[in-house]
């Protein structure tokens, strides 16, 4: 027997088909932590602090560009197919059409001004051409969000996890010996298109080619006014992690924006673990609230909110004690990003609330959450002013009182360049208590995934990895060997025994176990 009430909070996108999502995408994030690892030692050891802050800054440009150019359609797509009689296939390939148009203005933009890409270093020919990349991000995207709105999230596995990380990993290496100072542009170029490619291959195999499809320059026209509030906030919201390295390359050295790259890119892997949930999520939500079900969408939103909060925090822990071990690893010149590496970790795991939060957000509320995102990336951008400020004028006294060693050039130093970071953390944080309030006031339920024994698992773990640091500085390779599994494994304990419920658990059955779960 089923309990209605039960069934009515569960919806048709059960916990179990975010669960089967979730599975996929820690394996995802698994897979693309093995690879953007290679990477950033290939960057930082070949290449250097000079090479990554100029290959850093021109890929945040290139990318806020793609993001603008899918119109809003990485999470739009999902609640279109919803709601449309026309073929699915269709729809897909308007999309497709939306965002080539899209990548097209963009591109031809950056490519009359690179200097826009390339702000404070010379440029050559090759330079322009980085801005093609943005059909492989916005196409890739498109296609991608299609297929999650059928339930196949290891298409995005595959392309952004497996093959996008590694062909950039390899690339930057073997491309290193041709150029060290277009190695690292031409990898990324390749690894674009390596995603557009193994992102499209998918779809067709899925959707099959558009037969009888014709464009249609009205719909195509409404289609792309209609996502201006989610286009909007998806620009934000990506924005919004990429804004601090902006700043810093406004005022500070490349290899300032260099090493804090590097702690930026530690930092996001966890981060793709949240918003790779978004094309799972997103169909669920759709789905729910076209039969009027909220409390099936508040009672989603809380669930994905736990196991999301749950691993970034416990990801925060294993990745930020042992910080100077993990930005050892790319070159003992980064080890002065360890305190920006903690406190983008901290931003991370407070801003799950609003990003889930979101998820429904831009569909109940767009506006309203637009705005809420406007009003949080001016504040982070005026808090990292203040605080770029704030920290450069501290400097002198703290290298007089000998708390901190001076160094040569405070106007480049890399304890004033956590103030970004700290000004994104504050920002992050308001924005998930805003969001979190609205989204529960309009579905009338709870909607904050929050329990209290997190903090136990955050304090054990907090006290292992303490314990694991007091090795000898010689020993460093052991604090990432055996004191990430063990600062894990005891924060996992915990949450498994005291923080999950019977319903968590559904995120680690598989086969048979899963199946009969869902009966």
């Amino acid at each position: 027997m089923t309990d209605p009430e039960a069934a009515v909070a569960t919806g048709p996108g059960d916990i179990d088909t975010l669960a089967r999502g979730g599975r996929t995408n820690f394996f995802g994030f698994l897979l693309r932590l093995a690879a953007r690892l290679p990477f950033l030692f290939v960057a930082g050891r070949w290449y250097g602090a000079d090479a990554l802050g100029r290959f850093a800054y021109a890929t945040i440009i290139v990318e806020f560009a793609g993001q603008l150019a899918t119109m809003g359609l990485k999470r739009g797509l999902a609640q279109q197919l919803a709601n449309t009689h026309r073929p699915h296939v269709h729809v897909v390939w308007d999309g497709l059409l939306v965002g080539f148009l899209a990548s097209i203005l963009a591109a031809a933009i950056l490519i009359a001004v690179p200097e826009v890409m390339f702000p404070n270093s010379e440029i050559n020919g090759r330079d322009r051409l980085l801005a093609l990349t943005i059909f492989g991000w916005a196409g890739s995207d498109i296609a991608l969000a299609a297929m999650a709105y059928r339930g196949d999230i290891g298409a995005t596995v595959k392309a952004r996890s497996l093959i996008e990380p590694w062909v950039i990993s390899i690339g930057a290496f073997g491309l290193s010996w041709y150029s060290k100072r277009d190695g690292l542009i031409l990898a990324y170029a390749a690894s674009a298109a390596a995603a557009l490619i193994a992102s499209l291959w998918p779809l067709v195999k899925s959707y099959g080619w558009p037969k009888g499809w014709r464009p249609e320059p009205l719909r195509l026209q409404k289609i792309a006014v209609r996502n201006l509030p989610l286009a909007g906030a998806d620009a934000i919201e990506w924005g919004s992690r990429r804004l601090d390295i902006a700043m810093l390359g406004l005022f500070f050295a490349p290899a300032i924006v260099g090493i804090y790259y590097v702690a930026q890119q530690v930092a996001s892997l966890p981060q793709k673990l949240k918003t790779s949930f978004d094309p799972i999520l997103g169909p669920v939500i759709t789905q729910n609230l076209a039969e009027d079900n909220r409390k099936a969408v508040a009672k989603q939103v809380r669930q994905v909110g736990f196991w999301i909060i749950a691993a970034q925090i416990g990801i925060a822990l294993a990745l930020s004690i042992p910080g100077k071990a993990v930005m050892g690893l790319v070159g003992p010149g980064f080890v002065g990003g360890t305190g920006a590496l903690a406190v983008l970790l901290a931003a991370e795991a407070i801003a799950a609330t609003a990003v889930v939060s979101e998820a429904a957000l831009i569909y109940v509320a767009p506006k309203r959450n637009l705005l809420i995102s406007v009003a949080m990336i001016v504040m982070q951008a005026i808090l990292s002013l203040v605080f770029v400020w704030l920290l450069r004028a501290l400097l002198p006294h703290l290298a007089a009182h000998g708390w901190i060693k001076p160094r040569p050039g405070a106007r480049d130093d890399v304890i004033a360049a956590a103030g970004p970071a700290i000004a994104l953390m504050l920002a992050l944080g308001l924005a998930s208590v805003a969001k979190a309030w609205l989204l529960a006031r309009l579905l009338g339920a709870r909607v904050n995934g929050w329990r209290w024994p997190l903090i136990w698992a955050a304090l054990v773990a907090g006290i292992v990895g303490w314990g694991v640091t007091r090795l000898p500085h010689s020993f460093e390779w052991m604090e990432l060997a055996f004191g990430v599994p063990i600062i894990l494994g005891s924060y996992g304990a915990i949450i498994w025994y005291r923080g999950f419920k019977e319903q968590d658990r559904a995120l680690f059955r598989f086969g048979r176990a899963a199946s009969e779960g869902r009966r």
